[in-house]
């Protein structure tokens, strides 16, 4: 019998594609394949009904009644000595045969799909079916086998009547980067959440479920014989700027939020910048270079729309620039994003609300967008010295950013602002405060120290008032916030960078002031410029409060995360604790029964920064100088050792210990800062 001409399906208008995300995969068309002259052979085999067996699907049961669960049996193929035979009757085709409109031999699984590695699925045939019985009622204690999300499309609603099946042309294409196709807002029906879709143009109801979907979460999912699609370079750099950079710096959306707001606006700037930041982590060759060259060419594209997401760019490449020794371009992207954000009025709050789209994580995003600006405008300002804090002078009242956890899952509380935080002790409310809070105050004590005057000296009013917010902040944090870990035992990142930002503020408001030398250190400048510090004959005050800091800020290497996970500021945090750990090491009249916590420290932070030097190509300056100052500490060392006027005072064990102490050091020190060590 002649094939029924299938009807064209309509037009996909759909999600659009998202140029961020790579090639997404789609789905395999359901149209016949007109290049395979087998795909074009009917089914001539008839039923009882006399239609072709492979060629119609069956029709969908009704909501109450019980689809068969039965596999179809298999059908003995007709002897190879009559070759006229009529072929043997299959009670239902497979959807992959079907699909491609072939015959089908009805095994499971059927001859094709076993020859092509393809799923093999079935559904029962309800062909010759009359349609639900009249004036009958349903036994409501009848228990019904359908999918919860069919179930709930029929259920749904208040209204009683079953929601029409999406077609697959209103379908998203697969995306594996999103991890499952999602609709527009405006298409969005209990239906359209079901892994089976109607298509256009059959009799019946033709039937296509997506391998790669977990059938009632929707969620990706892999087989053995069918392994996920691979993923194209710009996948890869956005999965691994979501996985190393993101706990850092926290401003843009959500991986899942941001994908789906891709499809609605330009985001391409911000995508861009994403995509060559989490190329610093990746083995990627040259394209590092297009990806960079390509993400500045759309943040600075005359027709760039000057808002928050353009702001989320221009703060990622900065700190990029920044890491990769980049300073001067940094420090441009710097000056023109702060201009912008002042511009846009970033700093305001009501800029949140009013660009916020009424979506609570959008305007959180927005919230955070400024905050972290404004900590990174610090950290450049204190770690190198050669800015000065210009968003400091702004006067901000833009709401505090919320815990990570909450921001990640969408639910977003009644957020708090900086004067509900300076009022907590005083107010007598009892309030909790996100770690990012914490992380802003702790950069605003930075930037209340660096509006000191010049001439400050020791016992000056100025700095003791510094000193008791630094103290302050230490003593006043509530029990879950004195690590860095959170209750269920994971790094916070948050308040990590608020610890190491108040240990390094300390070092930078005493070092000045203190007695440790710091002449032997003179060559680390990878991160800010050599301060002249003389000796003196004992520990002051200040001298103990940088060898305290530069003590706990080493502790902070020994999270047991990858220190390639925390922000690349972290470097220079560490190499001003090296400064102070060298200095000391150079002393004369540090005794070696006192010091093996010098020498464990010192381990600490080469080790931390070779393995920072895989990404941040600072950390790399920065390593190479702690180890050509260590040499020399070192060398002079071993001058003074060969004085015998050195040993007055030891005894023979503590030369032979200070001696093999110092050779471990250098030992360690030339091991570690090795090449791929």
């Amino acid at each position: 019998m002649d094939r029924y001409p299938l009807e064209p399906a309509p037009p996909h208008h759909g999600a659009a594609a998202v140029s961020s995300a790579g090639a997404a995969y789609n789905a395999p068309t359901l149209l016949p394949e007109t290049s395979n002259s087998s795909a074009t052979t009917t089914n001539t085999a008839t039923t009882t009904s006399g239609e072709p067996s492979s060629f119609y699907p069956p029709p969908p049961p009704p909501p109450q009644q019980q689809p068969p669960t039965n596999a179809p049996m298999s059908v003995a193929s007709t002897p190879a000595t009559d070759s006229r035979a009529p072929s043997a009757t299959v009670p239902a085709a497979c959807l992959a045969c079907r699909s491609k409109h072939l015959k089908c031999d009805g095994l499971n699984p059927c001859t094709r799909c076993k020859a092509s590695d393809s799923l093999c699925q079935y559904i029962a045939s309800r062909r010759g079916y009359k349609g639900p019985r009249r004036n009958t009622a349903q036994n409501p204690n009848k228990r019904h086998a359908a999918c919860p999300m069919l179930l709930g499309a029929a259920t749904g609603g208040g209204g009683g009547g079953t929601t029409p099946l999406v077609p697959p042309s209103t379908m998203p294409a697969f995306n594996p980067v999103l991890g499952g196709g999602i609709l527009p807002e405006q298409h969005q029906t209990p239906a359209a959440m079901s892994p089976f879709v109607a298509t256009p143009g059959f009799s019946g109801l033709q039937l296509y479920r997506n391998p790669y979907l977990d059938p009632v979460s929707g969620a990706l999912i892999e087989f053995a014989d069918r392994p996920r699609p691979p993923q194209t370079l710009p996948e890869r750099c956005l999965d691994s700027f979501y996985h190393h950079f993101f706990p850092g710096h926290p401003c843009a959306p959500p991986k899942p939020h941001l994908l789906r707001l891709a499809k609605e606006r330009d985001l391409e700037p911000l995508l861009a910048a994403m995509r060559w930041t989490g190329s610093l982590y990746l083995e990627v060759g040259p394209a590092r270079a297009t990806l960079f060259d390509e993400a500045m060419r759309l943040v600075y594209a005359p027709d760039a729309a000057k808002d928050g997401f353009l702001v989320q760019a221009m703060v990622i490449l900065l700190i990029g620039l920044d890491g990769s020794c980049d300073n001067d371009r940094a420090r441009d992207l710097l000056s023109d994003v702060e201009r912008i954000a002042i511009e846009i009025g970033l700093y305001q709050r009501a800029y949140a609300t009013n660009h916020g789209q009424g979506d609570p994580v959008i305007e959180e995003s927005l919230r955070r967008t400024w905050w972290d600006l404004f900590i990174v405008d610090g950290m450049v300002a204190g770690v190198h010295r050669q800015t000065n804090f210009l968003l400091f002078d702004i006067v901000a009242d833009v709401a505090l950013p919320c815990e990570e956890h909450e921001y990640l899952s969408g639910f977003i509380p009644r957020p708090m602002y900086l004067e509900d935080f300076d009022d907590q002790l005083f107010s007598g409310e009892e309030r909790e405060f996100s770690s990012f809070a914490y992380r802003v105050a702790s950069i605003r004590n930075l930037g209340r120290m660096m509006r000191l005057p010049d001439n400050v000296f020791p016992g000056d009013e100025n700095v003791d008032r510094i000193e008791a917010l630094l103290s302050n902040w230490r003593m006043h944090l509530p029990e879950s916030k004195r690590d860095c870990l959170n209750k269920d035992g994971q790094l916070d990142e948050m308040m990590f960078q608020a610890h190491m930002i108040n240990h390094a503020c300390t070092i930078i408001l005493h070092q000045p002031h203190s007695q440790l030398d710091s002449s032997p250190a003179r060559d680390v400048t990878a991160c800010a410029p050599h301060q002249i510090v003389k000796s003196g004959d004992h520990f002051n005050t200040h001298t103990k409060h940088i060898i305290t800091a530069a003590a706990a800020i080493s502790k902070m290497v020994t999270y047991a995360v990858p220190i390639t996970s925390h922000t690349h500021f972290f470097t220079c945090v560490l190499t001003l604790s090296s400064i102070v750990h060298l200095s000391k090491w150079a002393l004369y009249f540090v005794h070696p029964g006192n010091d093996e916590d010098l020498r464990q420290q010192i381990r600490l932070n080469i080790g931390a920064l070779n393995k920072l030097s895989g990404v941040w190509k600072a950390a790399g300056r920065a390593s190479g100088q702690v180890r050509g100052v260590a040499q020399e500490i070192y060398r002079a060392k071993k001058e003074r050792q060969e004085n015998a006027q050195f040993w007055v005072g030891y005894t023979q064990e503590e030369i032979v210990s200070s001696i093999a102490s110092d050779e471990s050091i250098m030992s360690d020190i030339n091991t570690m800062l090795q090449p791929g060590s």
